[in-house]
């Protein structure tokens, strides 16, 4: 529980969107007279998910209940916003190009409106579904979905509300650290930098070499906070990196690269040069 805040309900889901929750019956398929806002995933920043570890982007929103209904019972509604691409119905049918909530816990604001902080939850694991394939480096869309239920603990009503907002998911990239030679060097001399940029295979769940990609050489002189770029070079078919320039300093070199639409960013650990 935060400071000044009441806890009104705590939600662990990993793995428990109800896919009967966005198919449930004609019958119940109504306005649940809930309102979800100020949906916020990631801190509006793109997703990047390697071969292994579990993520959790943080989630954040609000809820507010129809009248009769109390934050007070936590027990009488659900409602937690999902990630989905293509069809919303062939998602949740068949539990693949979903991405649901890991758990969240909500914050009294009023009787009728709470706030909610938690996260998502995506498992590169080979036997999940989330990241399954490398076409899911992509644009996933946003949806909610809402339960309403009686006193008696019946379903009263269920829904779920597409969104006009979008996540961009994306492969984790990594380069090696920065080997630069030779070292020590004497001042004016040239020295050349070698690396390698992989970035993941959600289908093999390993890192793959990354060919015909740009990437930065920066370095920081000793003594200063900042790394400016030096020189580029574009990655071979094996993601190999290589590039030559003047030492002048004592300094640290690195690798960086910016990622792209389908894969995030990189930065290698540095290697000192020693200039005498």
């Amino acid at each position: 529980m935060k400071t000044g805040r009441r806890t009104i309900a705590a939600a662990a889901l990993v793995g428990a969107l109800g896919v009967s929750v966005l198919n449930a019956p004609a019958a119940q398929a109504a306005d649940t007279g809930i309102t979800v806002s100020d949906i916020v995933i990631n801190d509006i920043k793109p997703i990047v998910v390697g071969t292994s570890k579990v993520v959790r982007p943080p989630l954040t929103f609000n809820i507010t209940l129809p009248s009769g209904y109390s934050t007070d019972d936590p027990h009488r509604y659900d409602a937690y916003p999902f990630l989905y691409r293509g069809s919303l119905n062939a998602a949740a049918g068949n539990g693949k190009n979903y991405i649901g909530p890991g758990g969240y816990t909500c914050y009294e604001i009023s009787s009728r409106r709470a706030r909610c902080e938690g996260y998502l939850y995506i498992d590169p694991h080979p036997t999940r579904d989330q990241v399954h394939t490398n076409s899911n480096a992509a644009t996933w869309k946003v949806a909610v979905s809402l339960r309403l239920f009686k006193d008696s603990g019946g379903l009263k009503a269920a829904e779920h509300q597409t969104r006009s907002q979008t996540v961009r998911l994306k492969r984790a990239a990594k380069v090696t650290t920065a080997d630069a030679t030779p070292e020590p060097v004497t001042k004016g001399k040239k020295i050349t930098v070698t690396g390698k940029l992989t970035r993941a295979n959600w289908s093999t769940k390993k890192y793959n070499a990354y060919g015909a990609r740009t990437v930065s050489l920066q370095f920081r002189a000793k003594g200063t906070d900042s790394y400016k770029t030096v020189k580029k070079a574009t990655t071979s078919s094996t993601g190999a990196l290589k590039a030559t320039v003047t030492a002048s300093v004592d300094g640290y070199y690195r690798w960086k690269y910016n990622g792209n639409t389908t894969t995030g960013t990189a930065v290698g650990a540095a290697d000192y040069v020693d200039v005498r």
